[in-house]
């Protein structure tokens, strides 16, 4: 079924596959081909294997929950209309801002990065040329309709996984003898996995990479930003969580693998690209322009991800007079143009500040960024617990759920646990802790200005829906 595309309402166009590839799109990125290498060399091959294992399973009890939340409800709000529903419209209001600035800022940061990868090829362009481009092509990708974005996420996301999928056989195929490498050297087997013991930096260097870790499989929750545009939510967007958790774990835990056996800890950390070095090693010709393109890929589809999730989440906060009443105007194919427009233009301001506030403006929202998804973690599995007891108070039977999550109210109270466990810990880590700096004041903003502005406006609308209600009674009797 799909909805009018009218002022206020998005249509349900997207297909099974691209909730697939959305989520995917906004999981893996530069942090897995750039930034693994760092998690080996701090944790040790088994050590980065455990991390990314321990980071899939908080993923998995994550998943589960908006599962429940988003089949009972599938809206485009989300986690953030989920939270104003069963947590508290203050937090709702406060979630959603951190993520709409997290995912804006996060398209900066991801434009930054590609335009940063062109200069590989056209080394004397300037990097702010080929941000307006990509910005652009965005733009324009996303303003068309909602299908048209999944589209490009779905190819954008594709290259990806094969890249992934040739890195897995090949570098399999090496790690055992099957494939030689360059300049005789021997086939490694496990010999990288047992120099170095299970820990050799200690418990505490797995509990500093389990956070880098858990910020890389961030971006899974689109799949429920998506559910409002989705077709026949009831059964896509269950799919679409079985198959992304699984198949996340899967490109994730066996690319870690074979990294941490072909590539020595001491050098894991200290080269740009593993995934480079890899090929590289191989034989494979032009291995670094292959993967600085699917880099670039990888750049480009997170920043595709990040300004589809901060525009619907805009759309969703006026929906809930949260925001201005303009930003739920849609277009005739369905896409709410002026949250669009506000998102685009705060990621391209936020890349300025890079430039000309490099070393405080940009580095807080940088750290505001990573802080919103995890916010957003925790939102789900308590809203989550909150609905499933809301629910059954007011007589709902649980077998009348579409999707459950299994084992209530354990794995949800265990997914919470672990969420916060997470946020907490990055106070312990110093190149972390700023984001629990920037975002404190930032939250408390929010719900002072909430509870000064906000609240009573979103009451005297009540006020004017419940009197007209009863105005369109009197005159019906």
């Amino acid at each position: 079924m799909q909805l009018p595309g009218n002022n206020n309402e998005l249509q349900r166009t997207m297909k099974t596959r691209h909730l697939f590839m959305i989520s995917l799109g906004g999981v893996i990125g530069s942090g897995l081909f750039l930034g693994s290498g760092y998690t080996i060399h701090q944790a040790g091959p088994m050590g980065a294997i455990l991390s990314y294992i321990v980071g899939g399973f908080i993923m998995f009890l994550t998943m589960l929950c908006l599962g429940e939340l988003s089949v009972a409800m599938p809206i485009s709000g989300s986690f953030q209309t989920y939270t104003t529903k069963f947590i508290g419209p203050g937090t709702g209001f406060a979630l959603g801002w951190l993520y709409w600035l997290g995912w804006a800022v996060t398209v900066a940061l991801e434009l930054l990065s590609a335009g940063q990868s062109m200069q590989r090829w056209f080394p004397h362009s300037p990097v702010w040329v080929w941000c307006l481009v990509f910005a652009t092509v965005l733009f324009c990708l996303n303003a068309l309709s909602a299908r048209a974005f999944g589209e490009a996420e779905f190819w954008f996301s594709s290259i990806k996984i094969l890249a992934i999928l040739a890195f897995i056989i090949l570098g399999g195929a090496a790690m055992f003898g099957i494939i030689h490498m360059k300049g005789g050297q021997a086939a490694p087997y496990f010999r990288n996995f047992t120099t170095h013991g299970l820990l050799p930096n200690g418990l505490t260097a797995l509990l500093m990479t389990m956070i880098t870790v858990n910020f890389s499989f961030q971006g899974t929750e689109l799949i429920g930003i998506a559910a409002g545009e989705s077709e026949n939510p009831e059964k896509t967007i269950p799919k679409s969580i079985r198959q992304t958790v699984w198949r996340t774990l899967f490109f994730f835990v066996l690319a870690i693998f074979v990294l941490a056996g072909l590539i020595p800890m001491s050098k894991a950390g200290v080269i740009e690209s593993p995934f480079v070095v890899v090929f590289d090693s191989i034989g494979i010709p032009y291995s670094a322009d292959i993967m600085n393109f699917v880099v670039l890929t990888a750049l480009l589809s997170v920043a595709n991800s990040g300004l589809y999730a901060a525009t619907r989440m805009l759309y969703a906060m006026s929906k809930e007079k949260m925001a201005s009443p303009i930003l739920t105007k849609v277009t005739k194919r369905g896409v709410p143009l002026n949250a669009l427009m506000i998102t685009i233009g705060i990621a391209l301001l936020s890349l300025l500040s890079s430039v000309v506030a490099e070393k405080t403006v940009f580095l807080w929202l940088i750290s505001i960024a990573g802080l919103g998804a995890q916010v957003g973690w925790i939102s789900i599995t308590g809203s989550q617990i909150a609905f499933r007891r809301k629910f059954i108070r007011e007589g709902g039977k649980v077998s009348d759920l579409k999707f459950k999550t299994p084992l209530f109210p354990f794995l949800p109270v265990l997914g919470l646990v672990l969420n916060c466990a997470v946020l907490v810990s990055l106070i312990f880590d110093p190149d972390q802790r700023i984001a629990i700096y920037c975002a404190i004041p930032f939250v408390a903003a929010c719900y002072l200005i909430y509870h000064l502005r906000i609240k009573k406006k979103r009451q005297d609308t009540e006020n004017e829906q419940e009197l007209q209600l009863y105005n369109n009674k009197k005159m019906i009797i």
